[in-house]
C-alpha cells in the first residue's frame, strides 16, 4: 500500500522513517480512546428542592443536602445526568428512563438524620405497626405514602411507633383511629399531641372517680342506724 510505503520511506536529512518515529517516540504518548463515544448534551437550570433532589424530565436525582435551595446547572446526555454548582460538579447519575416521578438517591447526599434510617424500610415500619393495631398500620401506611421520598417519612414513623413505649399500644391505636377520622395527612406532632391529651383526660377521669369515693358516707356516719 502506498501509505505503508510512505511511512517506511527513510528520511532524507535524519535517520529513520515516519514508522520508526511513531514506534519509538509517539506511540508511548498515546492515550486510550474514551470509554464512551462523545454525546451531545443539553443544559438546564434547576433548583435543589427541600428533599435534596433536582427534577429533570419528571424524574428526580439527589445532590448533597448542603445545596438545598440553590440554583444548579444540569447537563443531560443520553446516558448521564451531571449537576454543577458554580461550575463545580457536585453530583453524577445514570440517566433514568421508564416510570415518571422516580427518585434516584445517593446515601452520601442524605442528611445524617436520614442516613441513620438506611437499615430501615417501609415494610419494617408496617410490620411493627401491625403488631400494635390495625389503625396504627393504616396511619403508618398513609405517612409513608404521603412523602415523595419514602425515607423522609421514616423519622415520623419511628416517633409515632415509639409512643407505644411511653403510653400503651391500646392508647396509640385508639388515637390513630381518631386521627384518621379527620385527616389524610397525619404527622408525628398530631399523634403526639392527641395521645397526650388522651392521657390527661384518662387521669382526670380517674381522679374524679377517686374523689367521689372519698366523699361517700354510709348511714352509720350520719347516725341513721335502724
Amino acid at each position: 500500500m502506498k501509505l505503508e510505503e510512505l511511512n517506511n520511506k527513510p528520511f532524507q536529512k535524519r535517520e529513520g522513517s515516519r514508522n520508526t518515529i511513531f514506534r519509538n517516540e509517539e506511540k508511548l504518548l498515546l492515550l486510550p480512546l474514551p470509554e464512551y463515544p462523545y454525546e451531545l448534551a443539553q443544559w438546564k437550570v434547576a433548583t435543589v428542592q427541600l428533599n435534596y433532589h433536582v427534577s429533570v424530565d419528571k424524574r428526580n436525582y439527589s445532590v448533597p443536602h448542603e445545596y438545598i435551595g440553590q440554583k444548579v446547572d444540569v447537563r443531560l446526555s443520553k446516558r448521564m445526568i451531571e449537576v454543577f454548582y458554580k461550575h463545580t460538579r457536585i453530583a453524577t447519575h445514570i440517566r433514568q428512563y421508564g416510570p415518571l416521578n422516580k427518585y434516584l438517591t445517593v446515601l452520601e447526599h442524605m442528611p445524617p438524620n436520614h442516613q441513620s434510617f438506611v437499615q430501615w424500610d417501609g415494610d419494617r415500619f408496617k410490620k411493627w405497626a401491625k403488631k400494635i393495631g390495625e389503625n396504627t398500620l393504616n396511619l403508618i401506611e398513609l405517612v409513608l405514602k404521603n412523602q415523595r421520598v419514602e425515607q423522609q417519612a421514616y423519622k415520623s414513623c419511628l416517633g409515632i411507633l415509639k409512643l407505644s413505649d411511653r403510653f400503651s399500644e391500646k392508647s396509640l391505636d385508639a388515637v390513630c383511629k381518631k386521627v384518621l377520622s379527620y385527616t389524610q395527612n397525619p404527622s408525628y406532632k398530631t399523634v403526639k399531641a392527641l395521645i397526650e391529651t388522651h392521657k390527661d383526660e384518662e387521669e382526670s377521669n380517674d381522679k374524679s372517680t377517686s374523689n367521689i369515693g372519698c366523699y361517700t358516707r354510709g348511714a352509720n356516719y350520719y347516725g341513721g342506724r335502724k
